[in-house]
């Protein structure tokens, strides 16, 4: 398997410009850099957190090995003083990030790294992709979750995902999301997780009968008895075959968790008949398991149509986050240190507005309703800033300016979104388990609205700037355009029409 923790997963642009910073004299100049995305996945009203433990993981193993520096010294891209210096590398900036199973929305700093410029450029590709993509799949499993209601949700993509990484750390990522089991068993070994599983069609075909496959199936495992009952005929041999096995298992005193799975056909119909049969026969408590290519929508459509179906296993869907490929986080500098030691904000301009980025130092507060306690909006702030809870608060939005809030004093409260998890190099936050998290992003799930939490068209949580943000920002956009044509006319004009609209 690959060492996603090597140096060496980097680009190779980063390299390069790390050897232009060193030629320059400015390995010690510090950088800030955020990392956030710029819209939702899938459509959805909020996303999931999800790999800050793995990033962790990264840069407590984060060394240049000497097989490291004969690679690159191969290339003949890199001066001997360069590679001098990675070999003596370490990280030794400061990060913040957000809580993983945390919901957070476009735009917000998600990860903040404080560090010198080299440090900053070198973990960017590992930071995005393993962000991008547990986010992805831990989003991704929200929504198969919140269209399964309080159903049993189990995440079996591991022969779809598109590597042993992606499996195993999407399997991570699901279990975040929401899922409750993964049939991954190294994942269950690597993070704690629960694993389950049934039998494959292969089992039955195997057996001179289908009646004697359940059987012995029952036989090894009564505890956990799933019968997969679509290999020739569902309702004809299939469900009869099992209801004869669950009876002898039910003589015997060895009922506990089992059940029925359904892999083709029409789920919803199927499903009713089959839940006819089971209760008929006095296996009310029987599950009925369905697979075959389900996702959030198919989830919707098949509970609409009164299936009966209450565990729901899913893999291809979930695991190669089906309907959008990646989740689109990028990494921006924000600010850098001049000679004197201070921080001047930096803006990255362009044609489209949402791909201007905030500048400068800033801060992720979130306010919620103190009577409900659900999320009101998130504000960004400039790290420097204090919200008093005593006084009124005013907020508006970003863009559309004529969009605002006030938030009475004593009716709302804060919570610093964005914690400390290195500290100069050293690690000072400790990572929960999988199971942890997942609880906690449970918990963050129930602080939305409803509306929030929709499948199709939900709301959109407000994310504001406060006002010395806000001004910071139009500012640089002014000067960049007053001093310079550097700044897009088009994206001016945008800009200005949308605050005049």
């Amino acid at each position: 398997m690959i060492n996603t923790f090597s140096p060496l997963f980097t680009d190779f642009y980063e390299l390069v410009m790390m050897q232009g910073f060193l030629k320059e004299g400015r390995k010690n100049q510090i950088a800030i850099f955020d990392l956030f995305y710029r819209s939702n996945p899938l459509g959805h009203g909020y996303a999931i957190f999800a790999g800050l433990a793995q990033v962790i993981e990264y840069l407590k193993n984060l060394k240049f090995e000497e097989s490291d520096i004969r690679y690159l010294r191969s290339l003949n891209k890199f001066d001997e003083d360069f590679l001098e210096y990675l070999r003596d590398f370490k990280f030794s900036g400061t990060i913040h990030s957000v809580t993983e199973g945390s919901v957070v929305f476009p735009g917000e700093p998600l990860v903040k790294v404080t560090a010198p410029i080299m440090e900053c450029q070198l973990i960017e590709g590992m930071l995005l992709n393993t962000i991008n993509h547990q986010s992805l799949i831990a989003t991704k499993a929200s929504r198969i979750v919140q269209a399964a209601a309080n159903d049993q949700v189990v995440e079996f993509g591991l022969r779809r995902a598109q590597s042993t990484g992606a499996a195993i750390y999407g399997a991570r990522a699901a279990i975040i999301g929401g899922c409750s089991v993964t049939s991954n068993v190294q994942a269950g070994k690597m993070f704690g997780l629960q694993v389950a599983g049934t039998h494959s069609h292969s089992w039955v075909l195997s057996f001179p009968t289908e009646l004697e496959a359940f059987r012995s199936f029952a036989k090894l495992n009564p505890g956990y008895c799933i019968l997969l009952v679509d290999t020739y005929n569902t309702l004809q041999s299939g469900v009869p075959n099992a209801i004869k096995v669950f009876d002898e298992l039910r003589e015997q005193g060895l009922l506990t968790t089992y059940g029925i799975r359904l892999d083709s056909g029409d789920l919803a119909y199927l499903s009713k008949k089959a839940r006819q049969l089971l209760d008929a026969a006095g296996h009310k408590q029987a599950v009925i398991a369905a697979s075959n290519d389900l996702d959030e929508n198919l989830i919707a459509d098949l509970r609409q149509q009164g299936s009966k179906i209450t565990l729901w296993g899913i893999g291809t869907h979930l695991i190669t986050s089906s309907g959008q490929s990646s989740f689109g986080g990028v990494y921006k500098m924000a600010a850098i240190q001049d000679e004197k030691g201070q921080f001047i904000p930096k803006i990255k301009i362009s044609e489209s507005p949402e791909k201007i980025n905030n500048p400068g130092d800033k801060n992720l507060i979130r306010l919620y309703d103190a009577a409900s306690k659900k999320i009101k909006a998130d504000l960004i702030t400039l790290s420097h800033e204090k919200i008093d809870t005593n006084e009124d608060l005013t907020i508006f939005h970003p863009t559309q300016t004529w969009k605002k809030m006030t938030l009475k004093k004593g009716e709302f409260y804060i919570k610093d979104l964005l914690v400390k998890i290195v500290d100069n190099g050293q690690i000072v936050y400790k990572s929960p388990s999988a199971k942890e998290i997942r609880a906690y992003a449970i918990t963050e799930k129930e602080s939305l609205w409803d509306e929030f939490k929709r499948i199709t068209k939900p709301h959109i949580l407000p994310v504001d700037l406060s006002d010395e943000l806000h001004k910071l920002k139009h500012d640089l956009i002014d000067h960049i355009y007053t001093t310079s044509q550097e700044m897009p006319t088009g994206c001016l004009q945008k800009m200005h029409s949308e605050q005049s609209e």
